[in-house]
C-alpha cells in the first residue's frame, strides 16, 4: 500500500511481534523497508517472529521481555538500539485473553490479562516516549485495541476493561506527546484468524472459521496483510497530521445492527470451555 523504503532507517519494536497479528505485522514492515525488533517472553517465539521478517527481506532481532516489568522493558530496548538502532516506532501488541463468565473470573485470571494489556501498553509507551523526547527525536506508537472497549465484552471482562483502557491512553497520550512529535494511535482489528490462536480460543469455535465470514457484514474474515497495511500508514510518514485516532479495521462489524436481533443467550452458554485458574 506504500512506496518501497517507507520505513528505510526506521526501528520497529513490536510486542508479541512473533506470531498471530503482531508477526504479520512484522512482516509488513520488514517490507517497506525496517529492521524490526521482536519482543517476546519467549525465545522460540522471537526466533519464529525473526525468520518471518528475514524471508520478507528485513533486518531483525529479538529480545527477551515480560511487558509487564518496566526493568525489563528497559533492558530490551537497550538490546535493540546496540543491534539495530534507536527504536522510532512502536506497535504495542502484546496481550493476553480467554472467554470466561465474569462471575467465574479469579483475581489471577482479571490481573494475568489486564497487567499484559493496560499495564504492559503503558510501560512499553513511557519507555519509547522517553528516549525519544531525551533525544529530541518524533516517534510513532500503535497500540493494538478491541471494538468491545466501546460496547462491552460479555465474556471477556478482562480484556474488555483493559482495552478501555488502552482506548482512553491513546487519546489522552497523543495530546500530552503531540509538541514531542510523538504520534499515538489504536488499530481495533475485527476477524484475523491465524495458525497462532489459543487453544481455549478456538475451542470455542470448533467448527472453524470457515464460515466465520457469513456474520459480517463484509462477508468475509479479515486477511492478515490487510491489517498490516493498516498498522503501517498509521505509523508511516504518511499519517504525519494523524494522532489520537482509533482506527477500526472489521469490515463494519462492530456496528452491525439488525431489524431483528437474534434471540439472546447468556455467556455461559456460549462458552465452551472452562476458564484456567
Amino acid at each position: 500500500m506504500l512506496p518501497p523504503g517507507t520505513f528505510a532507517g526506521s526501528v520497529v519494536a513490536i510486542t508479541g511481534g512473533g506470531t498471530g497479528l503482531g508477526k504479520a505485522m512484522a512482516i509488513e514492515f520488514a517490507r517497506l523497508g525496517a529492521a524490526v525488533a521482536i519482543l517476546s517472553r519467549k525465545a522460540e517465539q522471537r526466533q519464529r517472529g525473526i525468520r518471518a521478517v528475514e524471508a520478507a527481506g528485513g533486518r531483525a532481532c529479538g529480545a527477551e521481555v515480560d511487558v509487564r516489568q518496566p526493568e525489563q522493558i528497559a533492558r530490551a530496548f537497550d538490546e535493540v538500539e546496540r543491534e539495530l538502532g534507536p527504536v522510532d516506532v512502536l506497535v504495542n501488541n502484546a496481550a493476553g485473553n480467554f472467554p470466561v463468565v465474569s462471575e467465574d473470573l479469579s483475581p489471577n485470571g482479571w490481573r494475568a490479562v489486564t497487567q499484559i494489556v493496560l499495564d504492559g501498553t503503558w510501560f512499553c509507551s513511557h519507555e519509547l516516549a522517553a528516549r525519544r523526547i531525551a533525544a529530541g527525536k518524533p516517534g510513532a506508537i500503535l497500540n493494538i485495541g478491541a471494538t468491545y472497549a466501546l460496547a462491552g465484552g460479555p465474556g471477556a471482562v478482562h480484556s474488555a476493561a483493559a482495552k478501555a483502557g488502552v482506548h482512553n491512553l491513546t487519546m489522552t497520550l497523543a495530546v500530552e506527546w503531540a509538541h514531542h512529535g510523538i504520534r499515538v494511535n489504536e488499530l481495533m482489528p475485527g476477524m484475523f484468524p491465524h495458525e497462532d490462536m489459543a487453544p481455549q480460543m478456538r475451542a470455542n469455535r470448533p467448527e472453524g472459521y470457515g464460515e466465520a465470514g457469513k456474520q459480517i457484514p463484509a462477508g468475509r474474515v479479515g486477511r492478515l496483510h490487510e491489517l498490516g497495511w493498516a498498522a503501517t500508514y498509521l505509523c508511516s510518514p504518511y499519517a504525519a497530521y494523524v494522532s489520537g485516532h482509533t482506527f477500526v479495521i472489521d469490515g463494519a462489524n462492530w456496528l452491525r445492527r439488525g431489524l431483528q436481533m437474534p434471540e439472546y443467550k447468556p455467556v455461559r452458554e456460549q462458552i465452551r470451555v472452562r476458564p484456567v485458574r
